[in-house]
């Protein structure tokens, strides 16, 4: 019998688990590291054959985000444009645009804003990170004062 092991979390449901063997789980893992690295030639594919845009590791990072957090704006964009969902909210409480923010991705963070991302959502948001860490470039692009903020 094969072990069943915990990889995708579609948000607010907790996890769903599949049954995976070894190589199927590291193809889905081997996905994270493409989009650490940014690598579109690569991952692209994967989602147009099937693979979910909005896959989430174990501790609750999007492709997306990880996109973001590695500062790599064409997949950004591209992710997006496979539908990729800009309201996820990590186990630490951070979206990819917060990401983004912290990475100071002025493309990023346009892609982002122009897909619908809220610079207010989670713990950690984009307007927070942006305050936190004073960075006044990235709060003009988020269109906000601190009175904006999350508290």
């Amino acid at each position: 019998m094969r072990e069943t092991r915990a990889l995708y979390r579609p948000p607010y449901h907790g996890a769903v688990v599949f049954d995976l063997d070894d190589e199927e789980l590291a193809l889905l893992q081997s996905a994270f590291d493409l989009a650490r690295h940014g690598d579109v030639a690569q991952l692209l594919p994967l989602v147009k054959a099937g693979l979910p845009v909005n896959l989430t590791n174990g501790t609750g990072d999007t492709l997306l985000l990880l996109a973001a957090y590695h500062d790599h704006p064409d997949l950004v964009s591209a992710l997006l444009a496979h539908g990729a969902d800009t309201a996820r909210v990590n186990d630490r409480g951070q979206t990819a645009l917060a990401a983004a923010v912290f990475r100071r991705s002025t493309a990023g963070v346009q892609a982002l804003l122009q897909s619908g991302a809220d610079p207010a959502l989670g713990e950690r948001s984009a307007y927070a990170i942006a305050t936190f860490f004073d960075l006044p470039d990235m709060l003009a692009l988020l269109g906000s004062s601190t009175d904006h903020q999350k508290p």
